[in-house]
């Protein structure tokens, strides 16, 4: 398969159509070790400063979120614990919204996968936000970088698939943001993230 980075033009779509369009897409981190390839499979959307869950929340602007307010389609990378997190900046500019891409299944590279992901069984690879970048590799440096540029990049995938939509997982303490509609995952896809 000959991976491609998609066009700019991709991300010019409101924040939930993107957050649905991005599942099925390909996930491609050309490594200096190799070529690493995931099929995304689930992503959460982040609507900005209405959207009490997210860390635009308000219009909070800091170091940390800067990059939010930028154009769509940029790199907005943050840690959580040991994590780095990536997520997909959406929305105009100075509209801080985001799409989290929460997990995907290994395409091409799981020799390389594997010495990044350890021990654990490979369906636990890349089933969590967290767990995804691990296994790729990707590092906080990528922040401010766009999804349509090599090294670390979106190529067209998959339009057939089944989509379900449902809550975002891990919300905590944020009112009724904890019940909004704003995850999109493969339906039946054994890496999807369980609910709890």
């Amino acid at each position: 398969m000959n991976f491609q980075p998609i066009s700019p033009e991709f991300f010019q779509q409101p924040t939930i159509e993107l957050a649905r369009n991005l599942v099925g897409q390909y996930l491609v981190h050309q490594h200096a070790e190799g070529l690493m390839v995931v099929k995304i499979i689930e992503t959460e959307a982040y609507m900005g400063p209405e959207d009490r869950a997210a860390h635009s929340y308000g219009n909070r602007r800091t170091k940390r979120t800067e990059i939010m307010f930028g154009e769509a389609g940029l790199v907005y990378t943050y840690q959580m614990h040991t994590h780095t997190l990536m997520n997909v900046v959406s929305g105009p500019p100075d509209k801080p919204q985001a799409v989290l891409l929460r997990a995907g299944e290994p395409v091409i590279g799981q020799e390389l996968m594997r010495k990044f992901r350890g021990t654990t069984p490979m369906k636990n690879w890349t089933n969590g936000p967290g767990k995804l970048a691990k296994a790729l590799d990707v590092r906080m440096s990528y922040y401010g970088h766009h999804w349509s540029k090599e090294p670390l990049f979106i190529a067209p995938g998959q339009r057939d698939i089944e989509i379900e939509i449902g809550p975002r997982v891990g919300i905590q303490n944020t009112g009724e943001a904890v019940h909004y509609p704003y995850r999109f995952s493969e339906k039946g896809h054994p890496m999807v993230s369980k609910y709890r």
